[in-house]
């Protein structure tokens, strides 16, 4: 899996010099890279680019990504970074996480290679539109599901109900103490 990993990072890292840079530093650091169903380990060479990394018995870092990591991705990419466990060196460990929240992929000019400049731009365009769009769609599946469970089946109370049980609860204390002070009045007679 390392041996596909890497060439995609690396890919992402080509015109990052910013972060080759970084990486340099870190140079012979292993990383493991582990979330849901897979494992990745991968060290960062004298050129600041990620190879497959030699079986040793730990790795500088290890990165534990949320079993859902890759829905979130797709959806909701800050979160995935905020819900990363790291453990190992902290200062090889801020330097990969510096590094993979601001890589980003030129995926237009990549696709410009494949076929030129206005259909990559116009095929981008529809991908975030898509995208986009998606989102959306899911996010109002979520609503709709929601709505539906606290306000039709029944299933969960809404709030306007709560804050209706909740008066008549105060409601019904307020009586009950006046007729406990008539009844009190009753019984001094």
């Amino acid at each position: 899996m390392e041996r596909l990993f890497a060439p995609l990072l690396n890919h992402l890292l080509a015109d990052q010099t910013w972060a080759t840079t970084r990486l340099k530093r870190h140079a012979g650091a292993q990383a493991l890279i582990e979330g849901g169903p897979f494992k990745l380990l991968l060290e960062v060479d004298a050129g600041g680019h990620f190879v497959a990394g030699a079986a040793r018995a730990m790795p500088d870092v290890t990165l534990s990504l949320p079993a859902d990591f890759p829905f979130k991705l797709l959806l909701e990419r800050e979160q995935v970074f905020s819900s990363v466990r790291l453990s190992g060196s902290v200062d090889f460990a801020e330097t990969l996480a510096f590094v993979f929240r601001n890589l980003e992929w030129d995926v237009e000019a990549d696709l410009a290679k494949l076929f030129g400049d206005i259909v990559a731009h116009r095929m981008v365009r529809l991908g975030r539109a898509l995208g986009q769009a998606l989102t959306q769609a899911v996010k109002r599946t979520g609503e709709n599901i929601a709505e539906y469970v606290g306000e039709e089946s029944g299933l969960l109370a809404t709030n306007r109900d709560l804050q209706e049980f909740s008066s008549g609860v105060a409601a019904l204390r307020d009586d009950l103490a006046r007729l406990e002070k008539r009844v009190a009045k009753l019984n001094a007679c």
